[in-house]
């Protein structure tokens, strides 16, 4: 069994900070690329930055600049640091993961339940 779980979500005011974590726990042999989705009501989830396991990274045009990811290989987790917040980054957020459990299978994607990022005023 392989859980995400994600903290770090909440309420805040625009141009403000939140740091996103999700902790990947459970039986795991590897983990490849790790990512951020976001979706809101009505809409498609967008990935919104990922991190390969050599730590390269990809970012979603509209958070270049204010969102870095991050990962702690060590600690199986990835974080997201999101800064000069806007009402337009209201979503809920999940973690992914690219994981395998045992050494004669293939990773394949795991999420998490999500957290709610609201930024308003």
């Amino acid at each position: 069994q392989v859980q995400l779980v994600e903290s770090g979500g909440g309420l805040v005011q625009p141009g403000g900070s939140l740091r996103l974590s999700c902790a990947v726990s459970g039986r795991i042999f590897s983990i490849g690329a790790m990512g951020w989705y976001r979706q809101t009501p009505g809409k498609q989830r967008e990935l919104v930055a990922s991190i390969t396991l050599g730590g390269s990274t990809d970012y979603v045009d509209s958070v270049k600049g204010r969102f870095t990811i991050s990962r702690d290989n060590a600690q199986n987790t990835v974080y997201l640091q999101m800064n000069s917040l806007k009402p337009e980054d209201t979503a809920v957020y999940y973690c992914n993961a690219d994981i395998s459990q045992y050494s004669y299978t293939y990773q394949q994607p795991y999420w998490g339940q999500g957290t709610q990022v609201t930024v308003s005023s």
